[in-house]
């Protein structure tokens, strides 16, 4: 038997764990059936149409999920006055809004007294924040290791989110939790009770455990379809961010909440805030070339590094490239420049407001160690680096800065002004994230990085995103009007495909060739 047949029969053995199809998170939104035409013949439409999402989540949030807020809000306010200290944890887009929310919180979102006393990680340790390293996601003992290394305690309260719901190291973290303190945790995710229940046993396990506190925080489907690190993880960080925020007066904490989300309903593409219908086009029409990028950021380094990282599993491209193996690996489209920083542990020092932490584990530490983050070189020396890089290819310089009244975006010499960006630092993150993954989702559909709304350049890295893969077949032989398949025989082709799968390949069109007679 071939080592892919051994692949697919173990995962078969498995699927129905991770079926999730059935799911909020993993539907497809009709507001963006369309996106790929759009971002190729109607930018501005393109736009419009990711917004829409936006608003749709951004007002369900404010209506139904508020006034949640308060008790989680009164829970962090217990934890601070009692000396324990609040954790923060999720995997891939919710551990990236974690160590956001830690920077924060240091960045001024707490007193200084308190701004301490948050501590974040993510699956994978802090090199995941710039590689993602999904293989961890499967593991619910790694949740619970990596948790108690940092010394978590029976006076700590851990505040763990996952968009789906069903994240076996986010659950392995809060069912640690809930034995480890007197406190019990929160668990945060993006999907009504029921699908979530009938979909994956460990979900159940959560929802039915009364030592684990609870908050739903679904808003629908995402703009691209299973693309968690957009919708969801806005409002799961506005969540966390504004109990954290009026830890003090826990009302507050809903009432700022609403205000938020109903000032970026009403602003949404006002001027300034529009400037993704030219720079996504921009941008991608320069990949296209042949061109590169170089994101550069002093104050919103992290935001920016979060999505252009994201961009990695969700649209097949190159991680960014390691110092330590330089020349071995494709040239990333875009890098990121911190500047001021003379040395990568300045660098990364600099953008986490805190010494790295990674981990030293011996079967994982060649990715996810101290050495291979300092490889990832963000620090001045990137302009150098790059340009060697790159050669005699073009590389463009995109800066986000902040000004006191507004966020400013330069890009291909244009200059855009995003005026009432809020008055502190998670309002101005939030508008930012959620901007720039309007800007890079539609930047990657024009360069065909996915079929209307269907995820088709998707990493089948771990057991939840090969089952996403094979939907994304189902769905994409179904708008087609070619005849159903078995679930079995579409995963068997897919592992096939994965074999020889080149980085830059889409593995659902590649596997849909092979269902055709293709190769």
């Amino acid at each position: 038997m071939k080592s892919h047949e051994r692949s697919a029969d173990a995962f078969l053995k498995v699927a129905h764990q991770f079926k999730l199809g059935g799911l909020d998170t993993e539907g497809f939104h009709p507001e963006t059936k369309d996106l790929s035409t759009l971002a190729q013949k109607n930018m501005p439409e393109a736009i419009r149409a990711l917004q829409r999402v936006d608003a749709q989540a951004l007002g369900i949030f404010a209506h139904l999920h508020a006034e949640k807020l308060p008790a989680l809000a009164a829970a962090i306010a217990d934890t601070f006055h009692s000396g324990g200290r609040v954790f923060l944890c999720g995997c891939g887009a919710t551990g990236r809004l974690s160590l956001a929310l830690e920077w924060l919180c240091r960045d001024g979102l707490l007193p200084k007294k308190y701004a301490h006393k948050v501590v974040a990680f993510m699956a994978g340790g802090d090199a995941a924040l710039i590689r993602s390293i999904e293989a961890f996601e499967d593991h619910p003992e790694f949740g619970a290791r990596q948790l108690q290394e940092l010394k978590f305690g029976k006076n700590d309260l851990l505040i763990a989110s996952t968009e789906g719901g069903e994240t076996p190291w986010v659950i392995g973290a809060a069912e640690k939790a809930a034995r480890l303190s007197k406190r019990a945790p929160w668990f945060l995710y993006c999907n009504p009770d029921a699908p979530l229940r009938a979909a994956a046993e460990r979900s159940a396990r959560v929802l039915d455990n009364a030592n684990i506190k609870k908050m739903n925080l679904s808003v629908g489907p995402m703009a691209i379809a299973g693309s968690t690190r957009m919708q969801a993880s806005t409002v799961l960080m506005a969540a966390i961010g504004f109990a954290l925020r009026h830890y003090c007066d826990p009302h507050a904490a809903m009432i700022a909440a609403q205000h938020w989300a109903q000032k970026e309903i009403n602003l949404m593409g006002k001027r300034g805030r529009d400037f993704p219908e030219k720079t996504a086009q921009d941008e991608a029409d320069a990949y296209l070339r042949g061109e590169y990028t170089l994101y550069s950021s002093a104050d919103y380094a992290l935001s920016v590094l979060t999505d252009t990282t994201e961009r990695s599993p969700t649209f097949s491209l190159p991680i960014f490239e390691n110092a330590r193996r330089e020349g071995a690996a494709p040239i990333c489209l875009c890098y990121l420049h911190m500047p001021k920083t003379a040395t990568p542990a300045q660098a990364w020092k600099t953008l986490l407001k805190r010494a790295p932490r990674c981990l030293e584990w011996d079967f994982c530490e060649a990715y996810s160690g101290k050495k291979e983050l300092m490889g990832y070189d963000i620090s001045d020396k990137v302009k150098r680096l790059r340009k060697k890089r790159v050669g005699k290819h073009k590389q463009h310089l995109f800066e986000i800065d902040n000004t006191k009244e507004a966020l400013r975006v330069c890009f291909f010499g244009k200059t855009f002004l995003v005026q009432d960006p809020g008055d502190d630092v998670l309002e101005r993150n939030l508008l930012l994230k959620m901007l720039l993954n309007t800007h890079s989702t539609a930047l990657m559909a024009r360069m065909g990085r996915c079929h209307g709304n269907v995820m088709t350049h998707v990493k089948p890295s771990n057991l939840k995103l090969i089952d996403r893969a094979i939907r994304y077949v189902q769905q994409l032989r179904a708008l087609k009007n070619e005849k159903p398949l078995p679930y079995e025989t579409i995963c068997r082709a897919l592992f096939d495909a994965r074999e020889n799968l080149k980085p830059d390949e889409p593995i659902v069109l590649k596997t849909l060739a092979r269902l055709s007679g293709g190769r």
